[in-house]
């Protein structure tokens, strides 16, 4: 008898450890799992975190492009140009600007004019095209070709098809 319930205890103790050894293995697997679904979280956020200073960027452009179409009020090309030349004073540089087009595109209207400018240094040049840039209109550079001056080799001639776009 005595034999029988050292068995008993030897069984129990047995089923005791084997059932701590399970309960101990489905923790280290319920916590591993949770580390895999705490990592690909932390992937997604930053991924997600990307996507938005993406879209913050996208949105800081368009805001600033939506703004210029509402600031300004010059009615053509032709006008945007002169505002532009008479702020840096290179209005007299100008050799010709010749309207190339309109189009309708939706609610905006684009007009084209090729502008031909003569003898400007490359400051002037840089002053040029940093105005255009940030016009408080929306004026798009297409097209520009770049030459020396027959003149003078420091100088340069340019060419530019500007694009100005208004709402309807």
């Amino acid at each position: 008898m005595r034999d029988l319930l050292k068995d008993k205890r030897f069984i129990q103790l047995s089923v005791v450890v084997i059932c701590f050894f399970a309960i101990i293995a489905f923790a280290i697997n319920l916590l591993s799992s949770g580390i895999k679904e705490r990592k690909q979280l932390t992937e997604k956020q930053k991924e997600i975190l990307v996507l938005r200073d993406d879209f913050l960027s996208l949105k800081q452009r368009i805001d600033s492009v939506e703004n210029k179409k509402d600031v300004s009020n010059v009615q053509g090309v032709i006008q945007a140009v002169d505002e532009i030349f008479l702020s840096i004073g290179l209005k007299d540089k100008i050799k010709t600007v010749k309207s190339t087009g309109k189009s309708d595109i939706k609610d905006v209207t684009e007009e084209e004019a090729e502008l031909q400018i003569e003898k400007v240094s490359m400051n002037e040049m840089v002053n040029i095209f940093y105005r255009i840039k940030n016009a408080p209109m929306v004026l798009i550079i297409k097209k520009a070709a770049i030459k020396k001056s027959f003149e003078s080799p420091e100088l340069l001639n340019i060419t530019l098809t500007l694009s100005f776009l208004k709402t309807k």
